[in-house]
């Protein structure tokens, strides 16, 4: 079940050091989508995702994707995504667990207060219109159209900890 991360939580940027959670949201929330870039699941909703990180990118929040893969996997999984929105590697899953994840892709809001605002686990595009819609009523935002033309239909998410063997 899906849960608060502790603020302890360390995020790691593609092209940086790693920070605690709390220190990410210190001025915005953060509105995330987390992706395993070895699953065709992530896959098929990288361009969905994308054009709704895209959408929130100049409201009041940080965007990025949350890959679990090291920072080589994340930039080939995400090809020019990288240079636009801001990415987290997540190789160990450590920021799945503390979310408490149980299906990705996941479309994730956290409160600048590490309050957990918002999920939506797998593609179920209700599910994401209506995380996207609380997150653009509380940033006064306007939200993306979910499902939109040419967006995949619904599925069920891979597991967020990866195959038994992964876990």
């Amino acid at each position: 079940m899906a849960t608060a991360p502790p603020a302890d939580l360390e995020l790691t940027p593609l092209d940086g050091d790693g920070r605690p959670l709390a220190e990410w949201l210190t001025t915005f929330r953060l509105v995330a989508v987390v992706v395993d870039p070895f699953t065709w699941e992530s896959s098929w909703l990288l361009e969905t995702a994308g054009r709704i990180l895209r959408t929130f990118a100049d409201a009041d929040c940080r965007t990025a994707f949350v890959v679990t893969g090291n920072a080589d996997e994340a930039r080939q999984f995400l090809g020019p995504w990288t240079e636009r929105i801001l990415t987290f590697t997540d190789p160990d899953r450590a920021a799945v667990r503390a979310l408490g994840l149980e299906q990705l892709p996941a479309f994730v809001n956290i409160a600048q207060d590490g309050t957990l605002a918002g999920v939506a686990e797998g593609w179920q595009p209700d599910e994401w219109r209506a995380a996207a819609q609380d997150a653009g009523r509380v940033l006064g935002w306007s939200t993306p159209v979910i499902p939109a033309n040419g967006d995949p239909g619904p599925f069920e998410g891979s597991p967020a900890l990866g195959t038994p063997a992964d876990a």
